[in-house]
């Protein structure tokens, strides 16, 4: 499953920076993943401060 990113999202970028496939991109207020590229590692998780990025 996929990450996705709540609308708690403060569009910071700290989960940008740590996706190692790059699957992160900044949207309409706040950030993005594509579903496609996600590896399901976490890594977004982790570095969020309002840990936005959540398993789908």
């Amino acid at each position: 499953m996929a990450y996705v990113i709540s609308d708690e999202c403060i569009a910071c970028g700290a989960c940008a920076a740590e996706c190692p496939v790059g699957a992160i991109t900044e949207g309409d207020g706040k950030f993005e993943i594509n579903a496609d590229e996600c590896l399901d590692c976490g890594a977004c998780a982790s570095a969020c401060p309002v840990e936005a990025p959540k398993a789908e």
